[in-house]
């Protein structure tokens, strides 16, 4: 089969696109034949070799994809062979043609979504929800502002949230990215390049802030985000690439706070909530994922260099 592998750390030119020995799935396995497989920026961070955890090289990146179920391990009963399915974990890397997961990494994959959107829902739509709902706590009749809402996870929040019956409100950097925004259920967006932006979201409040930031950028906008907190608000940090200095009185004054968050720390069964969930909104459709861009497998460090770079439109999707 097809792979792009990684031999040595660095930048997205050590990925390589190599002929590799079929996988074989084990007790408790499946394997499944990639239809399209979804770019994280926390894979571009792992490539480097600077993440928190490093994978032993040689390894193929990738967690998350959609395909169909070719072989079973022992034991696997929650599948049958021709399934149509997404993941969000794998064992030997979604970067392939073919992929090795375990059983509990795999969910079903409703027909009303395409092969592209399905790899477009593991990290994202998993994210948004335990930041929502697991972490944030946020509820119907809240209102939420989502910085830098025209990504991955960012469309995923709208979505899920709007659904909901939650004021959204949400950031974007470009016209392009705040009309996407808007589309998806937002119930106002912002540019986040204009001066007065945060005056604006505080008017859109009339004055009383919101009761919840989304952050995907805290390395930018902590300092500022608990300044349009509601009285006992909370910032949700989804993603930070840095260090910053903050006030801590600004979230003294409102009895707000900051929660941090980590797909990888939530408990197994946050992730049986989480993806029921995901299933029930692809199969009622109201949760439609957004692939902004397809790109062959052979061009994954073009997606590495591109899912790095401001002005986020949508998921990365790469096809085998």
């Amino acid at each position: 089969m097809k792979a792009i592998r990684v031999e040595q750390f660095g930048d997205p030119s050590v990925l390589k696109l190599q002929d590799v020995p079929d996988p074989q799935p084990g007790p408790g396995q499946v394997l499944i034949e990639v239809k399209a497989t979804g770019v994280n920026p926390v894979e571009a961070y792992v490539r480097t070799g600077t993440y928190v955890s490093k994978p032993n090289l040689p390894y193929t990146p990738g967690s998350d994809c959609a395909g169909v179920v070719k072989a079973l391990g022992d034991a696997v009963k929650a599948f049958k062979i021709g399934d149509r399915v997404y993941t969000q974990g794998s064992i030997t890397g979604t970067y392939a043609t073919q992929t090795v997961c375990d059983v509990a990494s795999v969910h079903p994959l409703p027909r009303q979504a395409t092969f592209q959107q399905g790899a477009a829902v593991g990290v994202p739509y998993a994210t948004a929800y335990y930041g929502l709902f697991i972490r944030g706590k946020l509820q119907a009749g809240e209102t939420l502002l989502i910085h830098g809402a025209s990504g991955g996870v960012g469309i995923a929040a709208v979505q899920l949230a709007a659904a909901l019956g939650i004021t959204v409100f949400g950031t974007g950097g470009s016209a392009r990215g705040r009309q996407l925004v808007t589309e998806n259920g937002a119930h106002r967006v912002f540019d986040h390049h204009a001066s007065n932006y945060l005056q604006e979201i505080m008017d859109a409040t009339g004055g009383r802030g919101v009761d919840a930031v989304l952050e995907m950028a805290a390395h930018i906008n902590l300092a500022k985000d608990p300044t349009i907190l509601a009285k006992r608000g909370r910032v949700i940090v989804v993603g930070n690439r840095g260090p910053i200095e903050i006030n801590a009185r600004d979230f003294m004054q409102r009895n707000a706070d900051m929660r941090a968050m980590s797909l990888p720390s939530a408990e197994s069964n946050e992730l049986v909530r989480i993806h029921a969930a995901i299933v029930a909104g692809l199969t009622n459709q109201t949760l439609r994922p957004v692939v902004g861009r397809e790109m062959a497998l052979a061009d994954a460090a073009q997606a590495h260099r591109d899912v790095m770079e401001p002005g986020a439109y949508g998921k990365i999707v790469l096809l085998p």
